[in-house]
């Protein structure tokens, strides 16, 4: 790439302190795409209403700020190490061909230091700060997602999706155990929603990128499944996630959660069969529809439980 004559006399010009600005902010901002700030926002999307309905209302700010802190620490720390992990095919597909480590941004052992001193950090806080069940299930889900899911089941089944869905629920659970410092049944439920929720959620999102996962040899549905497998599929899932939802209902719950719950159900239930019935017919798939309305449906689902809380 040609650089013009005027452009190097300005970086020739410039103080040292700004040259070294410019060269470490690449940097960070690469360090903290290795954390994958979108998932961690979704996580927390569902982690503060499950602390709410554990207290009956609003928890200690806190607690709050370090479940947020500690579970932000720890989705972040995981995804730095699934990034390790997964540096032999991130190349090979598109969505994940600029991802720091296969741009050469950050070293390969440089990443996993970094994501393994957020995992301990993470871990040092809900042990320090919360209750033995949180810390411990803190833990669980960081070694499930990275030992488990990343560097076996994602590669070898077909059902990867299915078994990688405990740890995106996982947040629920740990953010409940913070303040209650036990399980109770409305909790499995909504830990059953956000479970059940990731299977149409994530096939939509494996449909667009099928080529990319079989140039990876990642087994997911849509590479060794026949179209129409996967949208039944879809269709199943939704129905149980819009299911037990509804479930959670009578479970101490209000009309300002049972409503929302009902009517956005139904709208995500719609969608995953129009992806069937597009399928059946053989016409084009837009599975990026269902993706985001199955995105909508869960936020406004995890707010109005919040907002039951103090109704």
């Amino acid at each position: 790439m040609q650089v013009s004559t005027a452009t190097a006399l300005d970086t020739a010009t410039e103080t040292p302190e700004l040259l070294i600005s410019e060269q470490r902010f690449p940097r960070v901002r690469a360090y903290v795409s290795l954390t994958k700030p979108r998932i961690v926002e979704l996580l927390l999307v569902t982690t503060v209403p499950a602390m709410m309905l554990a207290e009956g209302g609003l928890p200690s700010p806190w607690l709050m700020a370090v479940v947020l802190v500690g579970g932000s620490l720890a989705a972040g720390g995981s995804s730095a190490i699934n990034c390790y992990l997964d540096r032999d095919i991130d190349p090979l597909m598109g969505r994940t061909s600029r991802r720091p480590l296969v741009t050469h941004t950050i070293a390969p052992r440089n990443a996993l230091i970094f994501g393994l001193i957020l995992a301990v950090v993470a871990t040092a806080l809900m042990t320090a700060f919360t209750n033995p069940l949180a810390a411990g299930l803190t833990v669980a889900a960081i070694v499930y997602y990275d030992l488990i899911y990343t560097a076996w089941l994602k590669r070898t089944t077909k059902h990867n999706t299915f078994w990688g869905g405990v740890c995106g629920a996982m947040p629920v659970l740990i953010g409940w155990a913070a303040v209650a410092g036990t399980l109770a049944p409305l909790a499995w439920l909504l830990f059953g929603v956000v479970f059940f929720w990731q299977m149409p959620h994530f096939y939509a999102l494996a449909i667009k990128f099928k080529d990319d996962y079989a140039r990876a040899g990642i087994p997911m549905l849509p590479v060794v499944a026949t179209p129409m497998h996967v949208a039944r599929d879809a269709v199943i899932y939704s129905w149980l996630t819009v299911a037990v939802s509804l479930a959670a209902w009578p479970l101490g719950m209000s009309t300002i959660y049972g409503i929302p719950a009902l009517i956005c159900g139904g709208m995500f239930i719609l969608e995953a069969h129009g992806l069937y019935s597009r399928t059946k017919l053989g016409e084009p798939v837009k599975p990026m529809r269902l993706f985001h309305w199955s995105t909508a449906y869960l936020t406004i689902v995890f707010v109005a439980a919040a907002v039951d809380v103090f109704i």
